[in-house]
């Protein structure tokens, strides 16, 4: 399996038979190196509604017949907008052909904004725990530090978390390394940081003070094997 990082909280993992997007905000993000007219996914994973989250999940998603898995309330409203779509809620597992997705907790928002303006309800927003191949990754999502992660932790054998680091609309890097220390994966990344100015943030100072595991920058396209 090879997951790879394009900026934001922008991520995919390739195993030797699908191809998954998590929160694929592409075309309209300047630090994402992805192709929102070519990029393949079979699968697209949705941590909340926000519009730099859900990014491209329209026309990747109709282009490849993919399969939209997110909270129940977004689902809904993809659904009703033609794409294949399988709602979920924090707390609930389901095994898919690709692997098996369980939402977690996320102290955040969740509303996508139409081009006419109008404020759509996503329900409640989360982070995402993704077991392919025995190898359990966690989208943490946008969050707050709040004390489950700790539970998180304790409860599954994290090889990889994704951690929001950019403060104002999420944690930061402080409560980040809290973070880290409490999901104890084998690896902490951070993402979602310097796509804009208000979240600027200097990550490789922060995955050096990571002390539970390994604190790893990934560069805009880069990848790693698991």
């Amino acid at each position: 399996m090879k997951l790879s990082y394009h900026g934001h909280s922008v991520v995919k993992v390739v195993t030797d038979s699908h191809t998954i997007l998590i929160d694929p905000f592409i075309s309209e993000n300047e630090a994402c190196d992805l192709d929102a007219d070519t990029v393949k996914a079979d699968v697209i994973l949705l941590t909340h509604a926000h519009n730099d989250h859900v990014g491209d999940t329209f026309e990747i998603a109709k282009r490849n017949n993919a399969l939209v898995v997110a909270p129940n309330e977004l689902a809904v409203y993809l659904g009703g907008k033609g794409l294949v779509t399988h709602p979920m809620h924090i707390g609930g597992a389901h095994e898919f052909d690709f692997g098996t997705v369980k939402f977690t907790q996320a102290f955040h928002g969740s509303a996508y904004t139409e081009d006419n303006g109008a404020v759509i309800y996503g329900g409640m927003p989360a982070g995402i725990l993704l077991t392919v191949e025995g190898k359990t990754i966690y989208h943490v999502g946008d969050t707050a530090l709040f004390s489950d992660l700790k539970m998180y932790g304790e409860m599954n054998d994290i090889e990889v978390a994704f951690i929001p680091i950019g403060d104002n609309f999420t944690m930061g890097p402080e409560d980040a390394l809290v973070a880290a220390d409490w999901i104890n994966a084998k690896v902490s990344v951070p993402v979602h940081y310097n796509t804009f100015p208000m979240i600027d943030q200097d990550p490789k100072a922060w995955a050096e003070k990571v002390k539970t595991g390994e604190g790893r920058v990934m560069e805009i396209g880069e990848a790693m094997e698991l």
